[in-house]
């Protein structure tokens, strides 16, 4: 390439010019250095691996990819959705409980009632299934799945919430696996093993015994499968195939064993002594006597019931009564059982399991002899325990998501798989619950444990060609199921903890060095464990169930908020969804909770709440975008549009502050008693602006204007102020501070009162800007109709540690300006800091008031108030205007003549010329209102004072005479002092004396703040007349209404 044509283009510049001429980019050359080119970033993302990283961010994890993609080449992760998501969640879905209770489900609840709870069980999954699809498809989730899913969707708070439930309810699945595969051992295939013999023990003493041998064997199991787990998890995957064919030939085998039940049913009898079903192991013949070559000889059953083995012998009432009878246990599908298996049975525990359509002879008055030769119910049964119980055998439908890490295209094979393989299940679970009823005698499906029945599986007898294929198979496959359990939780634990969101989980991140999360697997089992140690299957499946229907909810909740909200992010490549689908879900998942068991729906939500809570507060601050901010967005929305309606009533004022601070150099805050103070009167409630304003343009600023803010939100959570920051940049501080007034708040959530602090140094020469800025600002509030508080001396008051143990808060109550004073120390006095203070209101009388009226009066309307306050009506008396006051309004006058000759510039003199002049014209209406001479009582004080406070002057004051020629600015000397200033400072001063003597020990006093003069020439004389009325007094907080009641007598 030629060199750059441009004469003084530098190397750098040159280069730059090549590396793009041949792009067409020049114009963009100043981006390119923060923006990168389209074509370099396409590739980089198209070649985004899906690895399964925990859930570590993966914004994080593609930083660091490059890295290791030089280490070592990534073999793809090559799972289709057959092997990937459909089998998983199929092992995971079929399992314990369709070979352990599925039958006696049937037998208790009825083919009616339990088609039911399947149906309602398998809609919640399909539906939340439908909704995690979506979710699922919604961008890239890598390893770590449903807990993945939900928290970059719903936000950490909810997500560490249902990741814990999910992980809870995973880790108690693995012991309620444990528990049946220690049930199959215990009865049906080896029941000599039993460590605490069940041999001749009868009721609860059994049922006892039986569980002291699930606790033993179950923690054997939990410990070895622990073990295995820690010893490598590819011996898990590899097993995971051959369980999972266990699962499938035992579900097939059933089937072909009901087919084969309409030619040829089992020899399957039951002994009935009535309509009671017998226990099997005492008798051997199921007859009361045999027919022998000897004659009639007496059988084992007649031993049982009598008291000798002679035919005359005394026996059970209820056993000479009714005949034995033996019926056919499996009558097969042909057999019309299905009509009398209809409808549920349900027992109370102890209950005789009996048949339901069979005469039998008993005294209703006789008592249950002999109730251990029965079969009896073994637990209390009702239809909502049967949904708990139940409930369990239909999760699992995350064990596809929960690989996404290892999926070829899991947006593709997640959806498929995963409903795919709950459509399988349901069709299995509905159909087994039919044919389950259609084949089976009602007395056989509901006998637990298959006591009736020589202690043999009932499913396992009905399958063909052995009952042995489905004892083993189903043996194995909760082991397997358990297996997986224990691998899932403890990489699920070790998600969480990774993401660093619940800091009491650290720890669990860490594993070995192949990243096996070996802590969380100690959790894990330790949770197991307890279980375990609970060791009944009908009791451990409702905590799962709630802890998985939780998890369920929420994955729901998180569908329906992303579509209701239309998050500009959501945007599933699987479309077949919609928020009414997700909110069923939601709601069927809620009903399940409460139906299963409402108490431990409560925990469960309370154990949610609590985390969701702790997360809130101790939890990192991690921000993915999910879906809850865009709830909190449209919530705040639709209140701040209903705020809009109209003002507010007065009973709901409360001052909403902008509070205007100033900074120094390094922006750091001046007053920071100011915030203390907005603290004490907010406590934390309404809504608070802190603003400072910034001299300069905002382009050349705005790094300044970000440290001003960064030192405001440090200052507001020192002082533990919730509000907002605002940092404006003007030309000059005048303009800056109007706009801070103007532009605050949004919409109904406004400022309607400005806290300012006194300016300090106002007097000194050079300090001329800031009171003519106070002065500017007082009119503008008022322009504005905002309220006003100026604390005079604000470093004299009190931080937000202090109390104060007694004291008074006193409010001088001279124009009544909307009740702001009433208001003010009300509120502050819900704050620690003053709560002890005791509240003192006074108001002036003049000549011609009833004071003692005045007093009652006040007393009625504070009592109307509500608020409890001590009264007092303090006279001023006429009184002449002394010598002090004409000197000290006379040096007033001179020094601000003085400042203005100091400031004048020559235009600026000329234009002060100009309006004396004007103002002179005999033209205009320059007389005082009534110019008032020591001597003169004609107008009483109290009448000037009412005057001047509220200014209620017609004409303009007359200028000061001396002033009124160019010579007589020279002349200051010489001047008179102006009547309208006389008799304000009279009124500043004796106002003074006044509060000196009554509120001089006062923590505290609340004054009305006089208005700035209409016209803008006496305006460093009215900060004067300020300074006269609150000299002496500690900490001052002048109050001037917005112009509106703040306060009201009504509720």
């Amino acid at each position: 390439k030629e060199s750059s044509p441009f004469i003084n283009s530098s190397d750098a510049a040159a280069e730059k010019s090549q590396q793009y001429d041949g792009k067409n980019m020049a114009l963009f050359e100043e981006e390119m250095d923060t923006s990168p080119m389209v074509s370099s970033l396409l590739s980089s993302l198209a070649n985004y691996s899906n690895l399964p990283q925990g859930s570590k961010e993966h914004e994080e994890a593609e930083n660091n990819e490059a890295e290791t993609s030089r280490k070592k080449p990534v073999k793809a992760p090559q799972l289709g959705t057959l092997m990937g998501v459909y089998l998983p969640c199929i092992q995971n879905i079929f399992g314990v409980i369709l070979f352990l209770r599925m039958t006696w489900l049937v037998g208790i609840g009825g083919v009616i009632g339990t088609f039911v709870i399947v149906t309602m069980c398998c809609t919640t999954t399909m539906l939340t299934a439908i909704s995690m699809s979506a979710i699922a498809t919604n961008g890239v989730v890598p390893a770590g799945g449903s807990y993945y899913m939900i928290s970059r969707s719903l936000g950490p708070e909810f997500g560490g919430a249902v990741g814990i439930c999910f992980y809870l309810g995973t880790t108690f699945a693995g012991a309620m696996y444990i528990l049946g595969a220690i049930e199959l051992l215990l009865i049906y295939i080896v029941p000599k093993a039993a460590i605490f013999p069940l041999e001749g023990l009868e009721g609860a003493e059994a049922e006892a015994a039986l569980l002291n041998n699930m606790r033993v064997y179950g923690t054997i199991l939990l410990f070895s499968m622990a073990t295995v787990v820690f010893v490598g998890v590819k011996y898990v995957n590899k097993l995971a195939l051959v369980f999972l064919a266990c699962v499938i030939l035992s579900i097939l085998a059933v089937y072909a064993g009901v087919i084969k039940t309409a030619v040829d049913p089992p020899v399957f009898p039951v002994c009935l002594l009535g309509n009671r079903t017998l226990l099997s192991k005492n008798f051997d013949v199921c007859a009361k006597t045999i027919e022998t070559a000897n004659g009639t000889v007496t059988t084992q059953m007649w031993r049982i019931f009598c008291d000798s083995p002679f035919l005359n012998a005394t026996c059970d009432k209820y056993f000479a009564a009714n005949n034995v009878s033996q019926i056919q246990g499996i009558p097969g599908v042909t057999s019309g059982i299905l009509a009398e298996n209809l409808f549920g049975t349900y027992y109370e525990k102890g209950d005789l399991v009996a048949r339901t359509n069979m005469e039998s002879v008993e005294d209703a008055d006789d008592p249950l002899t002999s109730a251990n030769r029965y079969v009896l119910a073994d637990i209390t049964s009702f239809f909502t325990l049967l949904v708990g119980i139940y409930f369990p055998s239909v999760t699992g439908i995350m064990a596809g998501s929960n690989r996404s890490g290892d999926l070829r295209d899991a947006q593709k094979s997640i959806p498929i798989g995963t409903i795919a393989a709950i459509t399988t299940t349901s069709i299995v679970y509905m159909s087994s619950v039919v044919l389950f009823g259609a084949c089976i005698e009602g007395v056989v499906l509901r006998d637990k444990f298959g006591e009736g029945v020589h202690g043999n599986l009932v499913i396992g007898t009905l399958a063909w060609p052995s009952p042995w294929v489905i004892v083993i198979g189903s043996f194995f496959s909760t082991c397997g199921a358990g297996l997986q359990s224990l691998t899932g939780a403890p990489r699920l634990l070790q998600a969480i903890a990774k993401d660093s969101i619940v800091p009491a989980l650290r720890i669990f991140g860490h594993g070995k060095a192949n990243g096996e999360p070996t802590w969380s697997l100690l959790l894990t089992a330790c949770i197991c464990e307890i279980g375990i140690i609970i060791a009944s299957l009908d009791a451990v499946a409702p905590i799962l169930s709630m802890f998985f229907l939780m998890c369920y909810m929420f994955v729901n909740l998180a569908c329906a908020l992303q579509t209701l909200l239309r998050t500009p992010n959501w945007r599933p490549r699987f479309k077949f969804y919609h928020w009414t689908l997700s909110f069923l879900g939601m709601s069927l998942c809620l009903t399940l909770m409460f139906l299963c068991s409402w108490y431990y729906a409560i925990v469960a939500m309370v154990i949610a709440g609590s985390i969701y809570k702790y997360i809130e507060f101790a939890g990192a601050e991690k921000e993915w975008g999910d879906g809850i901010r865009g709830l909190s967005l449209s919530a705040a929305r639709y209140a701040l549009m209903r705020l809009e309606e109209g003002p507010p009533h007065t009973k709901n004022w409360r001052p909403q502050l902008l509070v205007l601070v100033s900074t120094d150099s390094e922006q750091n805050v001046e007053q920071p008693r100011l915030l203390s103070l907005t603290n004490q009167l907010k406590a934390g409630k309404g809504l608070t602006i802190v603003g400072t304003a910034l001299e300069g343009t905002f382009l050349e600023n705005s790094d300044r204007s970000q440290r001003a803010e960064q030192a405001l939100r440090k200052l507001m959570e020192t002082e533990k102020v919730k509000g907002f920051s605002q940092v404006t940049v003007s030309s000059n501080l005048r303009d800056a501070t109007s706009h801070l007034l103007q532009a605050s708040g949004l919409g109904g959530l406004k400022h309607n009162a400005v806290l300012v602090s006194w300016p300090r140094n106002w007097k000194q020469g050079d300090e001329n800007q800031t009171w003519r800025n106070f002065i500017e600002l007082v009119r503008e509030t008022t322009a504005a109709h905002l309220a006003m508080l100026v604390p005079k001396n604000i470093s004299a008051f009190p931080s937000n540690g202090e109390r104060f143990t007694e004291g008074h808060i006193d409010v001088w109550w001279i124009v009544h300006d909307g009740g702001m004073l009433m208001l003010l120390p009300f509120l502050l006095r819900q704050h620690k800091v003053w709560r002890k203070c005791k509240m003192r209101i006074f108001t002036v009388a003049q000549l011609d008031d009833n004071s003692i009226q005045m007093k009652k009066d006040l007393t009625t309307f504070l009592y109307h108030l509500r608020i409890d306050a001590m009264v007092e009506v303090v006279e001023m008396h006429d009184s002449d205007i002394s010598a002090y006051t004409y000197e000290k309004t006379l040096v007033m006058e001179q020094r601000s003549q003085m400042l203005k000759q100091i400031n004048l510039t020559k235009t600026e003199r000329e234009r002060e010329v100009q309006l004396i002049h004007d103002n002179t014209n005999p033209a205009s209406p320059a007389t005082p209102a009534t110019p008032v001479t020591p001597g003169e009582g004609a107008k009483s004080p109290g009448e000037q004072v009412q005057m001047t406070w509220t200014e209620k002057l017609d004409g303009e004051p007359a200028k000061p005479p001396g002033a009124a020629t160019p010579e007589g600015i020279k002349d200051i000397f010489n001047m008179k002092p102006n009547q309208f200033n006389v008799r304000r400072m009279h009124t500043a001063l004796r106002l003074n004396e006044v509060i000196i003597k009554k509120s001089s020990e006062a923590k505290l006093v609340l004054l009305n703040m006089p208005g700035p003069p209409k016209n803008r020439t006496g305006d460093e004389n009215y900060m004067e007349f300020l300074e006269v009325l609150t000299d002496g007094l500690n900490r001052v907080l002048l109050v001037r209404g917005g112009g509106r009641e703040v306060i009201t007598i009504y509720s």
